[in-house]
């Protein structure tokens, strides 16, 4: 069994560029395209989103890939206006040698096994290690006695790493930000998006910088700390 850590690749994105296209589509609404200029696009998708008009910034869209437990992967896919492509656990055979013969599950930082903590962090970790260890061992003992992998999955933990490729609008992202950085998220899910959001702050300012949770490490101090916070991994 294989335990590694979350990540999220992201495109290198032109933040200038998007917000060249999605002002020029936003002046069809007025027709005021001679009024595009150096710095104008900024103001005028600044003055919209502080009126609320957000439709259209869902002419544009980046896509991420997310590695994660499929856990938080459950709950990425309630977002709705979405595209999603995700590793399948129906075919695909963990038994086989291009997983390496194993499962690949991801660590969960909350239960911290490093040598300064405490005896019962050590337990809770040896726990759920041990239960990942037996779910990979039922696994296999049901693929050697013939069944599927879409039928041994049954025993597969929500620790199990997948793969999932996501689509979203601008506005669908800023929707997705406010309810997966919020300080009542899941740790493991706002352990992703915490500097996916700063990634995105940081390349187009105008449509995220007023979104502030990418700020909030509440779950992240101490011996949690923003090291504990997933790689962005452009590609």
């Amino acid at each position: 069994m294989r335990v590694i850590n979350p990540c999220v690749m992201v495109p290198q994105i032109d933040g200038d560029q998007i917000l060249r296209n999605l002002e020029r589509y936003a002046r069809v609404c007025y027709k005021s395209e001679e009024k595009i200029g150096e710095g104008t696009a900024e103001k005028l998708l600044a003055s919209t989103l502080a009126r609320g008009h957000e439709s259209v910034i869902e002419h544009e869209k980046v896509t991420v890939v997310f590695i994660c437990d499929r856990g938080v992967s459950h709950e990425i896919v309630r977002h709705r206006i979405a595209s999603y492509s995700q590793e399948s656990t129906r075919y695909c055979n963990y038994g086989q040698d291009k997983f390496g013969e194993e499962i690949t599950v991801i660590n969960p930082f909350f239960f911290n096994e490093s040598l300064g903590e405490s005896l019962l962090q050590k337990a809770k970790y040896a726990a759920w290690k041990n239960a990942c260890l037996c779910s990979e061992k039922e696994y296999f003992t049901l693929l050697k006695l013939t069944n599927s992998p879409q039928e041994a999955r049954s025993v597969l933990p929500n620790s199990l790493k997948t793969e999932i490729v996501v689509t979203f609008n601008m506005r669908e992202w800023r929707h997705f930000f406010r309810l997966r950085c919020a300080v009542d998220a899941h740790p493991q899910m706002r352990q992703l998006t915490i500097p996916l959001l700063n990634y995105f702050r940081n390349n187009i300012p105008v449509l995220f910088d007023d979104l502030d949770y990418g700020d909030n490490l509440d779950h992240f101090s101490g011996k949690h700390g923003a090291e504990n916070l997933a790689e962005i991994v452009i590609c």
